[in-house]
C-alpha cells in the first residue's frame, strides 16, 4: 500500500512538473494535455485520473510551482539564524542567494506565466501569494525580530523591516531584468544586494554605543 500511494505521490509530481514547463513554454491556450503527459513520462489518461481538467492542472502546476520556490527561499535565510559577528555580510550573502533565486529560470518563468494568465485565471495570484511571498516575509520577520531582540538591529516592528528588506532587493529587478527576458550577471545582482544592505543598515542598523545580546 505504502510503494502504491508512493507511485501515485511520484506520478502526480511528475504531472505538476511537466505541466508547469509545458504551460511556461506555450501558455496555457496552445498547451495542450498529451503534450504535458509526454512532458511527465505519463499516458493521456493518467493525467485525467490525476486532475480532472486542463484548467485545474494549471492552477495547481502554478500553486506547487510557487511552493518550491518558496522552500528554495525559506532555506536562503538560515544564515541569519547565526549570523556571525559581521551581520551586513550575513545580510549581503542573503540578499544575493534570494536575488539569485528571484532571477532563476524557474521563478522568471513562474512570473511570466501568471502576468500573461492573470485574466483568464485571476485566482492565480491569490493561490500563488498564499504558497509563496506572505509565506516568505513572515519568516524574514521572525529571523529579523531575533537580531532585533538581541540589540543587533534597531526598531520593534520586525514585519514592516522584512517588507523594506525584500522590497529593497526585488525592486530594482523588474526594470533591470526586462521584466524577466534579460538575464542579470551576478556581478549586477551582488551590486543590488549590497546595495540594499546598505540602505536596510541605516534605517534598522545598531544604534552606536549599543552593544548586542549574545
Amino acid at each position: 500500500m505504502a510503494a502504491t500511494s508512493r507511485g501515485r505521490i511520484d506520478k502526480r509530481q511528475a504531472i505538476l512538473e511537466g505541466a508547469f514547463t509545458v504551460f511556461a513554454r506555450r501558455g496555457y491556450a496552445q498547451a495542450c494535455v498529451q503534450d504535458i503527459a509526454d512532458a511527465a513520462g505519463v499516458a493521456k489518461p493518467t493525467v485525467y485520473n490525476h486532475l480532472t481538467d486542463k484548467a485545474t492542472l494549471f492552477r495547481h502546476a502554478m500553486e506547487a510551482a510557487a511552493r518550491t520556490a518558496l522552500d528554495r527561499r525559506l532555506a536562503a535565510l538560515a544564515p541569519l539564524l547565526e549570523p556571525g559577528d559581521d551581520l551586513r555580510t550575513t545580510l549581503e550573502g542573503v540578499g544575493l542567494d534570494l536575488l539569485r533565486l528571484h532571477c532563476d529560470e524557474r521563478s522568471c518563468a513562474l512570473r511570466r506565466l501568471l502576468y500573461a494568465e492573470i485574466t483568464t485565471f485571476p485566482d492565480a495570484l491569490d493561490l500563488v501569494a498564499a504558497a509563496g511571498p506572505h509565506h516568505l516575509v513572515d519568516a524574514l520577520a521572525d529571523r529579523l525580530a531575533r537580531l532585533m531582540l538581541a540589540g543587533r538591529l534597531r526598531g520593534t516592528d520586525a514585519a514592516r523591516a522584512a517588507e523594506q528588506f525584500m522590497a529593497l532587493l526585488v525592486g530594482p529587478l523588474e526594470a533591470r531584468s526586462h521584466m524577466g527576458t534579460r538575464p542579470i550577471p551576478d556581478a549586477e545582482l551582488r551590486e543590488v544586494a549590497d546595495a540594499a544592505v546598505d540602505t536596510f543598515l541605516h534605517a534598522f542598523g545598531q544604534a552606536p554605543g549599543v552593544r548586542p545580546t549574545r
